[in-house]
């Protein structure tokens, strides 16, 4: 029986990784929220782990807020850094094989073409600094690991950008979008579906990896589309921002090479724009 622990259950991924479980025989999955067990609490993880056994252990708990965490430096740490280390003392006593979820954020966006893993990291803003730190505690501390760098993760679950335009646009507000940045909009559901294709794969080919969905664009580029698979809202007025003021800094071109991922798992990610047209399509049959 393999047993797989997946951390920050409520959090968007958390559930899409939940809706993509492969249930049946020969898979127990634990699903544990941030009041079943918060990562930051080094006594609760290692009280837990003294308690339980896995094989598998999925963090998705992680501070996401990137505005947020310029104003709140030490509490982004201590999850995503700390939280991280925790997790992984943890594991590494008991052998599990720690899968931990990171961000293109960790890139400062000067590079003109996809970024690969072995690029030299450099965050600009304090989010992509604490999930960096998280990485290099995680290497530090355990051999078996993974690490999926990914980008701008959206889904039907929670705060993000696809809920967000969804949620402005039924109100019949305008909106106004920047095309300073250029990356890659990324399924919740396809990381997710991806997550569960390496747990089952067994390899032992630890170490980092970058998935995203396939294609790159700005976030005007994904607005547009937002609004282009969703007719109800055909006449929201959608402008275009070269800049638009935020508190923390943005890479502008953070778009990640798959490569290595798709060459592991001989699995080919969908184009974005494809992936969000199902996801939108699926929300409308279920909504009628």
């Amino acid at each position: 029986m393999k047993r797989i622990l997946v951390t920050g259950a409520n959090g968007q991924l958390g559930r899409c990784i939940k809706d993509a479980a492969p249930y049946g025989d020969g898979v127990e999955i634990f699903y544990l929220t941030k009041a079943d067990l918060d990562i930051a609490d080094a006594g609760a993880v290692s009280a837990h782990f003294s308690k339980n056994t896995y094989d598998y252990c999925v963090n998705t708990a992680a501070y996401t807020n990137v505005e947020q965490a310029e104003r709140e430096r030490e509490q982004a740490f201590s999850i995503n850094a700390g939280g991280v280390k925790n997790l992984a003392e943890a594991c590494e006593k008991q052998g599990t094989v720690f899968i931990q979820i990171s961000t293109d954020y960790v890139f400062d966006g000067c590079k003109k073409t996809p970024y690969v893993e072995t690029d030299s990291t450099n965050p600009i803003n304090v989010y992509g600094a604490s999930k960096l730190k998280g990485e290099e505690l995680l290497a530090e501390t355990m051999e078996r690991f993974f690490i999926l760098r990914t980008s701008w993760l959206y889904s039907q679950y929670g705060h993000n950008f696809l809920n967000t335009i969804l949620k402005h646009s039924a109100a019949g507000k305008d909106l106004s979008i920047t095309t300073e940045q250029l990356g890659t909009p990324t399924n919740a559901k396809d990381l997710a579906t991806n997550i569960w294709a390496l747990i089952i794969s067994e390899t032992k080919e630890y170490g980092i990896y970058h998935y995203s969905n396939r294609g790159e664009g700005t976030w005007f580029d994904f607005a547009s589309e937002i609004l282009k698979a969703s007719p109800l809202l055909s006449s929201t007025k959608l402008a275009k921002t070269e800049h638009y003021p935020t508190f923390a800094k943005r890479p502008k071109y953070s778009v990640l090479n798959t490569g290595k991922v798709e060459k592991l798992l001989k699995r080919t990610p969908l184009d974005w724009r494809d992936s969000l047209h199902t996801l939108i399509d699926t929300l409308i049959t279920t909504h009628r």
